[in-house]
């Protein structure tokens, strides 16, 4: 049995794809995965169960569609792979201030030159900071993220992957839920 942590894009965002997280725990849970707790009303889910992530993600895709007619993005991560994550963030010296750390999640690494042309592309948004890491992304946005060029759909974009992001305090509180942090 594996822990996972999933991460749902566009739920109760903006008036648009409403979901009440008792129903998502509920959903999950009936799709055979265990433990299910969910963080904020904005799709993150911790559970537990067999199989990889991939297997996860397209399960509650195709379960969200059918059940509530939601179709958003989903990307998830296994505990080991969140407490590497957490520790890997280059950027915590960056601020003080956990809401202006971020980190995006990708779907899959990307292709080498392309997070390479990503780094060069964003440097002149300084004073924000960007640093990549396998399929994640770490960002400094001093002027908060509602502001920054590198939103997510900037980075599919530019990267072709899927993407989610979520505030520092955001990440550190699931890596608390599971025993990460």
């Amino acid at each position: 049995m594996e822990t996972f942590l999933l991460l749902l894009r566009g739920i109760n965002v903006g008036g648009r794809n409403k979901l009440a997280m008792a129903d998502l725990r509920a959903l999950v849970t009936s799709l055979g995965y265990r433990d299910v707790r969910t963080l904020l009303q904005s799709g993150n889910v911790v559970c537990t169960g067999a199989g990889g992530a991939a297997e996860l993600t397209e399960h509650v895709a195709g379960a969200l569609e059918d059940e509530f007619g939601v179709s958003v993005p989903l990307v998830a991560r296994t505990a080991p792979e969140w407490r590497a994550l957490v520790a890997a963030n280059p950027l915590v010296g960056a601020t003080d201030d956990p809401k202006l750390l971020h980190v995006t999640f990708l779907s899959g690494a990307p292709d080498r030159d392309r997070a390479a042309a990503l780094v060069e592309e964003a440097a002149p948004f300084a004073p924000e900071q960007l640093a990549m890491s396998g399929a994640e992304i770490y960002l400094y946005c001093p002027g908060g993220y509602a502001d920054t060029p590198l939103q997510n759909a900037f980075l599919e974009r530019r990267l072709g992957r899927t993407a989610t992001t979520r505030n520092w305090r955001t990440v550190t509180a699931l890596a608390d839920l599971v025993g990460t942090g």
